[in-house]
């Protein structure tokens, strides 16, 4: 692997915000652009971490955890994993998602979930890889 630095998101910046950016246009092409607020209130969030993945102080990757309480128990969530293009193959995405359940560790998650959708195959391995199971379970979606 190369030289990467996994660290979390403390302060939105024009200059982030433009990473992340770049980033999610990788990942979904329907998703608008973050501005500086909103970064702001996705970092301030108690409920949620922004890990960035840093190779020679260029942001290559990102992934948000998302902790929360529930009657049964403190839960956490993978989302919005992505690796630029031009840095994939190379374990970022692994040790983003390492760095993830840590943080959901020692935050006291009983569980971390994710989904992948079935033909993003080496997304699939990796989770494997790093020790998520398949459940049986239907995802619902509801867009206001």
């Amino acid at each position: 692997m190369a030289d990467i630095r996994i660290s979390t998101a403390l302060d939105a910046t024009p200059d982030l915000a433009r990473a992340v950016t770049a980033l999610v246009r990788q990942l979904s092409t329907t998703a608008a652009p973050l501005t500086v607020e909103t970064l702001a209130t996705l970092i301030e969030s108690e409920s949620t971490t922004l890990l960035l993945a840093s190779s020679d102080e260029h942001i290559v990757g990102m992934l948000t955890l998302v902790t929360y309480a529930i009657p049964t128990g403190i839960r956490a969530r993978i989302e919005d994993v992505v690796v630029d293009e031009s840095a994939r193959g190379k374990g970022i995405a692994f040790e983003l998602t390492r760095a993830a359940v840590d943080i959901a560790r020692r935050a006291g998650a009983r569980t971390v979930d994710l989904t992948s959708r079935p033909e993003r195959e080496a997304a699939n391995r990796l989770y494997q890889r790093a020790g998520f199971t398949a459940r049986d379970s239907v995802t619902y979606r509801l867009t206001p």
